[in-house]
């Protein structure tokens, strides 16, 4: 049984445009930022996707890559708060939580993360000593990524309101996996599954901002 998908109105008055326009960044940030993070995840000498976060890519004579992608994706993720305010009006939680995420991406990617757990090759196995913006790295993060999951059940809770079963379920759903993904990776000493389990989460959560997006820019005329 196939599903009809409405396609996007036409007709949009110019502040739909700007709403569509701003809601487009999110569409752009999650694939910009999984793709980015993976191809180097794969292409760079030394890094363990079951060992290494993708955080640590900030280290060595590439690591510009990552913290550029940190930077523009989260510049994406907090134009794209504007069209969710503008979309979900007054909305101003979701807004707020979504920005909050994308100001917690553009700071990890200044305070960057040290160097650890044997990358860039020539780093000494485990932890390593943490620096001030190894700290600042780490806090920004955890700001950023409950800001995410706050905005997965503010969103959830407005879509129940509103009769939309299935979008209320899929955003609670996606700040459980998240916030599980989270707390594994924080209480789990750094093992594989806890490693692999928290990288899940962040595309879990990607993947929700994007469809979110797509879901608001395709619902606003």
């Amino acid at each position: 049984m196939y599903q009809t998908v409405t396609a996007p109105p036409t007709d949009c008055t110019p502040a739909a445009r700007v709403t569509r326009s701003l809601l487009g960044y999110g569409i752009l940030a999650g694939p910009l930022y999984v793709v980015v993070s993976l191809a180097q995840a794969l292409t760079r000498d030394g890094f363990d996707l079951t060992r290494h976060q993708w955080s640590l890519l900030s280290n060595g004579a590439l690591g510009w890559i990552q913290i550029t992608n940190f930077v523009v994706t989260g510049l994406m993720v907090t134009a794209s708060a504007a069209g969710l305010r503008r979309a979900l009006a007054p909305g101003r939680w979701a807004s707020r939580l979504v920005a909050g995420y994308g100001a917690g991406l553009v700071c990890a990617g200044i305070f960057r993360a040290d160097p650890a757990l044997g990358f860039p090759p020539g780093t000494p196995a485990g932890a390593g000593t943490v620096s001030w913006h190894g700290i600042l790295h780490f806090a920004s993060g955890a700001v950023g990524f409950s800001c995410l999951i706050a905005a997965c059940f503010v969103v959830a809770r407005r879509f129940a309101a509103e009769g939309r079963a299935r979008w209320a379920a899929y955003s609670r759903v996606t700040g459980v996996l998240f916030l599980a993904g989270f707390v594994g990776v924080a209480t789990g000493g750094g093992s594989a599954a806890t490693n692999l389990g928290f990288v899940g989460g962040i595309l879990i959560g990607w993947a929700w901002l994007t469809a979110l997006s797509i879901h608001l820019y395709r619902t606003t005329h």
